[in-house]
């Protein structure tokens, strides 16, 4: 594996009625964050997602984020914190409200993917 992109989905369950303050919050504060990592390589794509209709499927979700890093070593680097500070000069405000998005969610879990190849016809 090492060298490959490596794909994780973030699942996000937020609590009812804060949907749209928990996506601003994750706009505002976290999408900078990522995108800077994508200009920089070591993040290769960022995606969100929603289910379309309310209540599809099992509802232990209601955000998926699934993000493909350049490789195992890009995953587990720790460059957030220093992307932050740069990013969000007024670190107390940056602070209080990435508490406030974690606040709104009810469960929240991360899964590395592992590609299986499928055999060809």
């Amino acid at each position: 594996m090492a060298g490959k992109p490596v794909t994780a989905a973030y699942y996000y369950r937020v609590r009812w009625g804060c949907h749209d303050e928990w996506i601003e919050l994750f706009l505002r504060n976290h999408w900078p964050i990522l995108r800077e990592q994508q200009r920089g390589g070591r993040i290769l794509d960022v995606r969100l997602y929603q289910p379309r209709f309310h209540g599809d499927g099992r509802a232990d979700w209601d955000v998926l984020v699934t993000i493909t890093w350049r490789d195992w070593a890009a995953m587990e680097e720790h460059s957030e914190p220093e992307l932050a500070l740069r990013l969000y000069p007024d670190q107390e405000t940056f602070r209080s409200e990435e508490r406030r998005r974690f606040e709104l969610l009810e469960a929240h879990w991360d899964v590395p993917l592992e590609e299986r190849p499928l055999p060809q016809a």
